[in-house]
């Protein structure tokens, strides 16, 4: 018996797909490759430290905190004087005619006794006299008050040692102990500085 052209073609390539049009032979499948085992961690060894680390380390902290608080008193030190040398050219500004201000008070105590003179005299001379000083004197004392300059007037007032200058104390059962009883000659000040203390007699309690 002769066998078909089909059985022969079969035969011949037995892993081809039939002729008929039937699905393949499926080839076979690999095993997926096992998952490769994780690399175990490297054990970490903890340093030791000797008993002269330990100590070399406590001295170069104790160094770092003296470093730092010399650092900090140097801050504040610059700091204050930074404000120091500001405060300094604030004043040298506003007392900048103090020396020139003291040597022109000898010259208003001048005027202020010509004009006590002149307002002895009776003669029309003497009237004249005074007004001309009194117009130069008030012209300097208003250039002084421009210029910051203030009287320290101690007539009946308590004695304050830091503006007045006492040369002398007298009995009186009047005023008050401790009182100014007579002003002698003016005070005055620049601003809030004293140029020349008032120079008065105190009144003092009469002996028993």
């Amino acid at each position: 018996m002769k066998k078909t052209d089909a059985e022969n073609t079969a035969k011949k390539s037995p892993g081809t797909a039939p002729v008929d049009g039937a699905p393949p032979a499926s080839a076979p499948v690999e095993a997926a490759p096992e998952a490769e085992a994780a690399e175990p961690l490297a054990p970490i060894e903890v340093a030791t430290i000797s008993p002269e680390q330990l100590e070399e380390l406590k001295q170069r902290a104790a160094k770092a905190d003296e470093h730092w608080d010399r650092l900090l008193r140097t801050t504040a030190d610059f700091d204050n004087f930074r404000k120091r040398a500001a405060r300094e050219k604030v004043e040298a500004v506003r007392f900048a005619n103090e020396g020139l201000i003291a040597k022109l008070l000898p010259v208003l105590d001048s005027f202020e006794m010509a004009l006590s003179a002149a307002q002895n005299a009776g003669d029309e001379a003497g009237k004249s006299l005074q007004a001309g000083v009194t117009m130069i004197y008030q012209q300097l004392r208003a250039v002084l008050q421009e210029a910051g300059v203030e009287e320290v007037d101690a007539t009946g007032k308590m004695f304050d040692p830091n503006l007045h200058e006492a040369i002398s104390q007298q009995e009186s059962a009047e005023i008050p102990e401790g009182q100014v009883m007579q002003q002698l000659r003016k005070g005055y000040k620049l601003r809030e500085r004293l140029l020349r203390p008032a120079t008065v007699i105190v009144a003092k309690a009469p002996s028993a």
